[in-house]
Formats: structure tokens, sequence, C-alpha cells
């Protein structure tokens, strides 16, 4: 008997927050997301700098925790990414230093499609799969969120621990 109104309690708990999240979600829509893209992870792995779009890095200047390049269309609301003018060169030297880096923590890159709130691509991102962002839609402005600072750290903390 007991375990039964546990159960039903449980899952009436679970309701309820799935009900708030699909509630909440009806008036989230200015918000864009980013999708896994293997066409974006080659570009990046190849050095392919797109004129079209306006880059971007946050974290540290030698490997950051994230590259974007935004549609030069939109503008990016932010004053944590920093401005990169990428060449063929120094997008290679950007992203051979975080292959080093996310190799040293058994981690791997990811090219991702970042779309705006009908679908449309907007920009791509380079990353950690953890590296999380959010994506924010304002008219012909975009907000990013910036990845945590301790994007790699984590990682290299768990490694410390576990020797």
């Amino acid at each position: 008997m007991l375990k039964s109104k546990k159960r039903v309690l449980s899952t009436m708990c679970i309701l309820l927050i799935l009900f708030s999240f699909g509630c909440a979600g009806l008036g989230l829509g200015n918000y864009g997301k980013i999708v896994p893209d293997g066409n974006v992870m080659h570009a990046f792995e190849t050095y392919q700098v797109n004129p079209g779009l306006n880059y971007y890095t946050s974290g540290s200047d030698v490997y950051p925790n994230a590259i974007m390049g935004i549609d030069k269309r939109y503008s990016l609301n932010s004053t944590l990414w920093k401005k990169v003018e990428f060449t063929p060169q120094t997008l290679k030297a950007l992203v051979d230093n975080m292959q080093a880096k996310v190799s040293e923590i058994n981690q791997s890159l990811h090219g991702f499609t970042i779309l705006d709130t009908k679908g449309n691509d907007i920009g791509i991102w380079y990353s950690i799969l953890s590296a999380r962002t959010t994506v924010k839609i304002e008219d012909h402005s975009v907000v990013i969120f910036t990845p945590d600072l301790d994007t790699y750290d984590k990682y290299e903390y768990e490694k410390e621990e576990s020797k």
C-alpha cells in the first residue's frame, strides 16, 4: 500500500514538472538552438574561414572553450565574447591548440549549427559537448551565452581524482 502511494506521488510530481516545463516553453518562442553538424566540424578541422560570418572566441586565447561564427546579418549582443578576425592560419593555430587540450582530458571537439527560432542557419559553433549555451534571438540581434569558465578544468579535476 505504501509503495503504491509513493509511486502515485512520484508519478504526479513528474507530471507536474513536465507540465511546468511545457508551460514555460510556450513563452520561449524567441530561443534558437544548436544542433550537431558534421559539415561544421569538417570546416573547423580543415581551417575554413567563412567570409559571411563574424567569428568569436570564449575563454583562453590559446585554447578557447568555444569558437563560434555568427552570420554578419546578425549582431551579437554580448561583451563576453572576443571578436577574432581569422585567416586559415590563425584558425588552424586555435583549432590545433583546442585539439591538443581535449586530447589531454580524453574529450573530443564537435561542430554545431546555430539555428534561429524558425530553424534557419545563423551561425556555427565548435567545442566539446559539455560546453553548453543558450541562444536567444531578438530581431537581428542574438544573445549567446559563453560556456562555463571551467569547461576543460572539470575534466582535469576528474583526471587528477582518478589517479
